[in-house]
């Protein structure tokens, strides 16, 4: 298999419609879950025209998105720093298995490295999705021993 040649880049507000359909993809093949289209498609726009509410990365080969990160900020006052959140990690079918996430992984770690103030990275995966966790743990991350609970409350 030869070498990918990837961008990485921020996303633009451009980018929404396959970051959307990502997203999308994403609840499908690892929950499995239907998300609402409309409801996925404005939050990414929200998201991509607020930078508070985080920021997402994309990898392009030929200008073209193949694979996404979307990261977010928690404060920890038992570290006095940011952990930033991996979020609405995709790579499209095609390019899996080919360091696609591994250089998103990478840029934003490094990213993260430079600034002083964040304390680490972290990020959730589905219990039973075991192939994701494999990936993660060969990439450094550890089981934080944490259960995530939720109470949502269905307003779109």
């Amino acid at each position: 298999m030869s070498q990918l040649d990837l961008q990485i880049r921020p996303a633009a507000p451009e980018d929404w419609e396959t970051i959307a359909a990502f997203n999308l993809k994403l609840a499908e093949e690892t929950e499995p879950h239907s998300l609402d289209k409309e409801t996925v498609r404005a939050g990414v726009r929200a998201l991509l025209a607020d930078e508070r509410k985080g920021r997402y990365f994309v990898a392009c080969v030929d200008g073209q998105i193949v694979g996404q990160l979307m990261h977010t900020w928690e404060w920890s006052d038992w570290r006095n720093g940011d952990v930033w959140w991996l979020q609405s990690v995709y790579v499209n079918s095609e390019y899996r298995r080919q360091g696609v996430f591994r250089a998103l992984k990478q840029h934003l770690e490094s990213l993260a490295e430079a600034d002083p103030g964040v304390v680490g990275l972290r990020l959730y995966v589905e219990r039973d999705n075991g192939h994701a966790q494999k990936t993660y743990n060969s990439l450094g991350f550890q089981s934080a021993g944490y259960l995530v609970m939720e109470r949502m409350f269905g307003r779109l």
